[in-house]
Order: C-alpha cells, then structure tokens, then sequence
C-alpha cells in the first residue's frame, strides 16, 4: 500500500519498502515572499565620534585695580556684547580727585622750595670762590637744593599713582567679547582684586573633545567636526590644534576646535561631536538587510530562478551607519543579491518568492 508523507506543503508518495526522502529545493513552498537588492558602491565620509564641552576661547576677568572707593555706576550686564574700551563700571572718584588735588598744590610748594635752595646753593658757590663763605657752607646749600629737588620728584610720581588711580576708577573692556558673568553691584566698596565682570574675548568658543590615543594620530588641523547640541540643534567647529600629552587618569588627551559663529553653541555646553576624517569607498547595503542573531551579524543572498530563490545566509563585520545603509566589511559576490525586507524571518537554506525587480548594480569593490 503506498504512503503519503507531507514535506514543506508537497504531497510525496513512497511506494512499499520504500525509504521517505525529502522534497528536492525546487518543490519546496516559498518561505515568505521578500524582496532582492544589490549591494551599492559609495563613497562616504570617515568619522570619528568623541565628546566634549564647549568652553570660551579666553574669558578675561575683569577686577578692581583700586580700592576703598564705593562702585558707583554699572553700565553692562550678562549677555551684553562690548568693544575694547567701553566702560563696563565707574567707582566713586571723589576720594581721588580731592587727594590728586591735594598732592598738586604739595607739588606746587615743594618745586618752589627746590628752586630757593638752588638759587641759595648758587649763590654760596659764587661766594666761595672770593673766599666769603665756609666749604662747610657751600656744602649745607648743595645738601638742601638736592633734598628740594628730590621732594619735587617725590610729590610727582605720587601725583602720577593717584591720577592713575582716578583712571582706574572707571572699569573699561580691554578687549571686544560678550560679558558672561557679573559680580559687580553699585555701592560695593571694593579691594584691589575684587572680581567684577568676566568677558568672553571676542565672544569665541572652543570645542575640547576627548579623543584616545588612536584617534589623536588620525587628528590634524583645519579637519571639520559636526557637533550635536543638547537641544537637538546642531554647530560646526574646526579643529585648531590638539593638546601636546595625555591625561595621566583617563589616558585621554584633548583637541580644541573653533565653533563657528552662528549657531545655538553656549559656553558650558557638553556636545557630542564627530569628527570628519575624508571621503572613502564602501560597500553598503540596506539595514534592514542585516540581521543579529547570537552576536553575529548575517547578510542573506539569494541566487535567483524565475520568480523563486535559495537564501543562503553570510556572516559577516559591519562598519558606519549612514541613513538607511550599512556598511559590509570585506568584500561580497560581484553578482551577490542580498534579502531585503523579510530577512529577519529567514534562515539559511530558504525558498523564497522574489516581489520585486532586481535593481540595477553600481559596481561592488572587490
């Protein structure tokens, strides 16, 4: 009596004594219905993705150069955007004027000694030479026409330390920048020191990424970095140098790359960044192609006959993510079609019906 056995969907018949063997691939029914894509040849950008924090340039502080004066006007604050000479603050500059005052009317007097005692000392010189007066004399005159004069010069340079002082009771930008922090308060009477307002010269910011050591011998000046923001904004920044050693805890070292102007990059930020190497030649297929299974990725071809095909699953390494793609590592089949959607549902040796029209190759590297 024959006996029928099922196999993949085909009815086989086996006669008596007969061993049951199973479906040749052809009559097998499809596994699902999927669609067969070729490998693209591209060219894409090397990246190297690194973090960091976006910090100022140079950020000027700014403090008091005098003391025991009340702050009387502030004319900036944070945010503010200031050029090289602007007044920022101007401390009470009456105590100054007054003392400056006081040290020209003593520079006054003390010149009009020093001429007296030059005229004095003069005159004991021309006595001494007809013999009228002592050389003790003459002496004692040259002495005071000496201690005038050294008077006169003594009462100027403190009238040039307090004229100082009266310029620097107003608080100027020694450079152009955005004020970034303030501290000063009209009526605060400040010490020499006292911190006033911080200023980030020129208003450039600098990205400082942590790169490895592997990553720094692939840095050079000038290179590009796309920097992602915490508000989903993005920046560019240009990298301008690097720092000359490692850090000796984290074995990490650092670049410093100019944020262009422009964009919603503050100071403090922390920014992820990827830093463009240059273009090179990869072979890409979609992601969806790709399946994970047990660690490993596979990549399933398919070697089609009419509207049917054999998936055979590779193992395979893959390398950047861009869009929708993925690179394969190493190189495929000239003439390799891989699975597109339904690839997660196959496994290797599967019959599949193609749904769509093969695309046209753009030529895979070997």
């Amino acid at each position: 009596m024959a006996l029928a056995s099922i196999s993949t969907g085909i009815i086989v018949l086996h006669g008596p004594g007969q061993r049951a063997t199973a479906a040749p691939a052809s009559l097998q029914r499809p596994a699902l219905t999927v669609t067969l894509e070729a490998p693209q040849a591209v060219e894409w950008t090397s990246t190297i993705a690194a973090d960091g924090v976006i910090e100022p340039w140079q950020e000027l502080v700014i403090g008091a150069q005098t003391s025991g004066l009340p702050l009387a006007e502030v004319h900036v604050n944070v945010g503010d955007k200031v050029r090289r000479g602007d007044v920022l603050a101007v401390f009470d500059p009456a105590l100054p004027g007054m003392e400056a005052a006081q040290l020209e009317a003593a520079l006054a007097q003390a010149q009009a000694s020093a001429r007296q005692a030059v005229a004095v000392r003069d005159r004991m010189l021309a006595l001494a030479a007809s013999g009228a007066v002592s050389r003790q004399d003459v002496q004692n005159a040259e002495m005071q026409a000496d201690t005038a004069t050294a008077q006169v010069q003594l009462v100027q340079a403190q009238l040039a330390a307090k004229r100082q002082q009266q310029r620097y009771a107003t608080v100027r930008a020694p450079d152009d920048g955005v004020v970034s922090a303030r501290a000063a308060t009209a009526g605060t009477v400040a010490n020499a020191g006292l911190e006033l307002f911080r200023i980030i010269r020129q208003g450039r910011l600098e990205w400082r990424g942590e790169l490895t050591a592997a990553q720094l011998a692939q840095i050079r000046p000038g290179q590009q970095v796309a920097l992602h923001l915490p508000d989903g904004s993005a920046a560019t920044a240009r990298i301008r140098q690097s720092a000359p050693r490692l850090d000796g805890q984290t074995r990490l070292a650092i670049v410093y790359a100019d944020v262009q102007p422009g964009g919603l990059a503050r100071a403090g930020m922390f920014a992820a960044g990827r830093i463009a190497l240059g273009t090179t030649r990869a072979t890409a297929v979609p992601a969806h192609s790709v399946v994970v299974r047990d660690g490993s990725s596979l990549l399933f071809v398919a070697a089609q006959r009419g509207s049917e095909a054999i998936a055979r699953a590779l193992h395979v390494d893959v390398g950047r993510r861009q869009g929708g793609q993925v690179e394969i590592l190493g190189s495929l089949p000239a003439d390799a079609r891989v699975v597109g959607q339904g690839a997660a549902f196959l496994k290797d040796g599967d019959v599949v019906r193609v749904a769509a029209a093969d695309r046209t190759p753009a030529g895979v590297p070997q």
